[in-house]
């Protein structure tokens, strides 16, 4: 019988098992040692940090029984991994696209090339800081208007979740009144990728969603081929690269990616962002009075608390790797939480310092970056400036309508999750700007 695999998305990677119909058996490589909690241990996600650090001194490369996967851990090793043509997206197949659709992410070779050349110029600097920005800031004014006249807010549920949602959403040029709809599909799809148990209501809402949208987009993304105008929809309906352009399917395939992917890791880490700002107000002060220092904030933030902490490849032939081997057609685990943390890399790793000196703010948002939050090689996130000038735009947003950011008292941020971690809640105290 084949095993079951984890699932995962090139942003938005959250495991649920799946049988995939393949067969690749463990190669004599080790199991965890006992002592070190596994990923699906309550331990390993009440403190992933001390996993990792056990995983990379002791077993650098172990075949996980639950999850019937590698899992490599050192930064040469995940780094490799997302180089190296061995370790392929074809794991996609199984885990994206039956809610989503075939996706750009599980595309290789000249498909990939030249769809991601379409997609591409639509995330570049010059069409970011031009309307896009406008579309940003304005959903950032408003949402935080709507709670700093109040002293205080849940950031999470007032911001971090709303935000980028809307912002996709206007990207797209789609009705502000179909907005709860858009976060229905995305928390079903949220909620259909990560079910580890399986849960049959949960699979059955995520399909209905899938289907919800695609009957919702189709029809208008055919209106805007007949009506293009200046929205993201408009301009990847007319877009073309030798001769080729997308399909309907496939650019219905994109905007459900954008929603989920960029929607969930922008939300966690923007959370992620601030309750370490606020936890250390010393950097947060350096922040408020130079908010050129705010890439560095976000670099390091993606670098210690990553909103994704692995994504998954898989083996196209038989890999020697970390002192072991890994055959062909088997599920890899890459914790790139634990890469970020490596200390062969990355100075004093578990030290939140946006001032650190062996990481260049100005090369974390391309595929020169040293963390990996955003994966390197062919497939590295194409939304990444995308994210990078949503977290700009709405600390810079928040930092100009308060004069003062705090916890409020008594409360204690708290990351929760195994794939996508961040603080669930952060309670604030605010004092407006005068």
């Amino acid at each position: 019988m084949a095993p079951s695999r984890p699932s995962c998305l090139a942003t938005l990677e959250v495991p649920s098992l799946r049988n995939t119909g393949e067969e690749s058996s463990p190669a004599m490589t080790q199991s965890l040692p006992e002592h070190i909690p596994g990923i699906l241990t309550p331990a390993f996600e009440s403190d992933p940090y001390r996993s990792y650090a056990l995983m990379r001194e002791e077993a650098p490369l172990y075949y996980d029984d639950q999850l019937q996967a590698y899992v490599i851990s050192r930064y040469s090793d995940v780094a490799r991994a997302f180089k190296d043509p061995a370790f392929t997206n074809r794991n996609y197949e199984w885990q994206l696209e039956p809610v989503h659709g075939r996706t750009i992410v599980q595309m290789d070779g000249r498909e990939h090339a030249t769809k991601r050349a379409i997609v591409a110029p639509c995330f570049r600097p010059k069409a970011i800081l031009g309307k896009l920005t406008a579309i940003i800031e304005g959903n950032a004014v408003r949402l935080v208007d709507e709670f700093v006249g109040r002293g205080s807010c849940e950031f999470s549920a007032e911001f971090s979740r709303l935000y980028p949602i809307n912002v996709t959403a206007d990207m797209m040029g789609l009705p502000v009144e179909d907005l709860e709809t858009f976060r229905g599909w995305y928390s079903a799809i949220i909620d259909f990728l990560g079910n580890l148990t399986q849960d049959e209501a949960v699979t059955q809402a995520g399909l209905r969603a899938r289907d919800e949208m695609a009957k919702y987009m189709l029809p208008v993304i055919a209106e805007r081929r007949r009506n293009p105008g200046d929205d993201l929809l408009s301009t990847l309906c007319a877009a073309e690269v030798d001769g080729v352009q997308m399909s309907d399917e496939e650019i219905k395939s994109f905007a459900s990616l954008l929603l989920t992917a960029g929607g969930e890791t922008t939300d966690k880490v923007l959370t992620s962002l601030l309750a370490k700002l606020v936890e250390h107000p010393d950097q947060l002060a350096d922040v408020r009075r130079g908010r050129s220092l705010i890439p560095a904030a976000l670099a390091e933030t993606l670098r210690v608390a990553p909103p994704l902490h692995m994504v998954m490849r898989q083996t196209a032939v038989d890999v020697e790797i970390a002192d072991g081997a890994i055959p062909a057609g088997s599920t890899v685990v890459c914790l790139i939480a634990s890469a970020n943390r490596d200390p062969a890399v990355f100075s004093n790793p578990d030290h939140f310092d946006i001032h650190r000196t062996d990481v260049d703010a100005s090369r974390e948002f391309s595929g020169a970056s040293k963390q990996l939050a955003f994966v390197h090689g062919r497939h590295f996130c194409v939304g990444s400036l995308l994210a990078k000038q949503e977290v700009e735009v709405g600390l810079n947003v928040l930092l100009d309508r308060t004069s003062d950011i705090r916890l409020q008292a008594g409360f204690v941020p708290v990351e929760e999750g195994v794939f996508t971690r961040a603080p669930r809640k952060l309670l604030l105290d605010l004092t407006p700007a005068p």
